[in-house]
């Protein structure tokens, strides 16, 4: 276990990096120790990557050391940019012309090379002199991972130094600050539900410069809806409108800077909009599956119901329980029974969607009618299904408890009961339920009097304000 001074430390240590004040520049150059005349230039020299063996009198340590940091130019009336900051040290001899220092981008494998020279005369006069060299006029970009090399003119085997560096990012508070990359803007908005569109508004980023702006879906990362809008710099006004098709949680607003490599900053400010996560169900009738998609990620049980008639209740279906955070969740063998629904349960609350309320699938019924001193119970369904029937107690509102055996009956068949004194309460109830599927709805009737007549289980239409979005996988060809 780290103790307690390492990990202050090491919080030390980072908050010091976030919080260090990068050193400025008005113009970059190179410079050599007093006395030393060199130049730069670009260096495209292709024969200078192949290396040559050092002659025998030339040390393997000609090259001392080398240390590199970030400086930013900054010119008034443009924005600043970060340089490295190159600083290394040799010791001059007759063999060598000069050095060649590169900067290669790991990020995009893009290469950066200058050549310095050193005057022939003072070379030679000086031999073995300790010369200090600094250049600061390669450009990079922020976080980006740089490899820098230094080598000496003419290239010699195994005289070289190398390092690798990261340049400061936006946590940098100098950078955030100065940078165009890190000036991501800020937003301001306005929702128009009934249009569903966004307005929304970008202020301090910089002037003159174009600036993006999208919705878009936030998963691992944040996945397009639509294309993206362009605020021109040139222009006043700094806002436009932005559609979208639902409100979720994870509609997200981002924006940033035409430049590349440009910080994003987004904003989702429609957390508690969970309504329309839970539309997205669809049934296959050829496969008799229910299933539903998370068009956001969200942690969600799930569960089948019965809809009680009573007060619109929904009733947990045994062993139907499923947890849910990007994954589709599935049923398969299911009753299209108008009182079969899904449950979704959040930290937020419960929400129940029943997609076979509106009768768009073959529903069944169950009958009963009363013969002498026996109640017979048949079943009306547009499809074969097999059903089981019982006389239950019905202790509580979804509990009822078994008082007789089970008697199974299929589609068009009768199944007589034989009614006795214990029948005649309140409480007791003809059960029925389909046999065929793996998750099917119990219906009870009720209140079963001596003096019985026929009578039809009314199921009726379910509550006015159970909402649904149902798709038939055959409306989808």
């Amino acid at each position: 276990m780290i103790s307690i001074h390492v990990q202050l430390l090491l919080m030390f240590l980072v908050w010091n990096s976030d919080c260090q004040i990068i050193p400025r520049i008005e113009e970059c150059g190179l410079s050599c120790s007093q006395g030393i005349h060199c130049k730069s230039k670009p260096s495209s020299d292709i024969f200078n990557t192949f290396c040559h063996d050092a002659p025998a009198s030339l040390s393997s340590v000609v090259l001392k050391s080398m240390k590199i940091s970030t400086v930013m130019k900054c010119i008034q009336g443009s924005p600043c940019s970060l340089h490295l900051n190159i600083k290394g040290s040799l010791s001059l001899d007759e063999n060598i012309r000069g050095l060649e220092i590169c900067a290669l981008s790991l990020d995009t494998q893009r290469s950066q090379c200058t050549s310095v020279r050193f005057a022939k005369k003072k070379s030679k006069t000086l031999n073995g002199k300790k010369v200090q060299v600094q250049f600061n006029c390669i450009e990079v970009d922020v976080a980006q991972h740089i490899y820098v090399t230094m080598k000496t003119v003419p290239n010699y085997c195994d005289v070289k130094l190398s390092q690798e560096y990261y340049v400061e990012d936006c946590r940098n508070s100098d950078v955030g600050k100065y940078i165009a990359a890190c000036s991501a803007g800020k937003f301001d908005y306005n929702v128009d539900r009934a249009r569903k569109i966004i307005s929304v508004n970008v202020s301090n980023f910089l002037r003159d410069q174009d600036y993006y702006v999208r919705l878009c879906h936030k998963w691992f990362t944040c996945e397009d809806v639509g294309a993206f809008a362009v605020i021109k710099g040139k222009e006043s006004l700094k806002s436009v409108s932005l559609k979208y098709s639902q409100l979720l949680p994870c509609l997200c607003i981002e924006g940033w800077l035409a430049i590349p490599d440009a910080r994003r900053i987004q904003l989702c400010p429609f957390d508690n909009d969970t309504t329309a996560l839970w539309d997205n169900i669809v049934y296959n009738p050829a496969t008799q599956t229910l299933a539903w998609e998370p068009a956001c990620p969200v942690f969600v049980t799930v569960n089948l119901c019965r809809l009680m008639k009573s007060n619109d209740h929904c009733e947990d279906i045994q062993n139907s329980s499923k947890n849910s955070s990007e994954k589709q969740v599935k049923y398969s063998r299911v009753d299209t029974h108008p009182r079969l629904c899904m449950k979704f349960t959040t930290k937020q609350g419960s929400w129940v969607k029943c997609p076979f309320a509106h009768g768009e699938f073959p529903a069944w019924k169950m009958r009963t009618a009363a013969v002498a001193e026996q109640i017979q119970v048949f079943f009306t369904s547009q499809t074969k299904a097999q059903f089981s029937v019982l006389v239950c107690n019905r202790t509580q509102l979804a509990s009822c408890e078994s008082v007789g055996m089970h008697h199974s009956v299929s589609v068009g068949d009768t199944v007589s009961i034989a009614t006795s004194r214990e029948m005649c309460g309140s409480t007791i109830c003809i059960e029925g339920w389909r046999t065929d599927v793996d998750y099917s709805v119990p219906l009870q009737i009720c209140d079963t009097h001596c003096g019985f007549r026929g009578q039809t289980y009314g199921d009726g239409n379910p509550a006015k304000d159970m909402t649904h979005r149902m798709k038939s996988v055959h409306s989808l060809h």
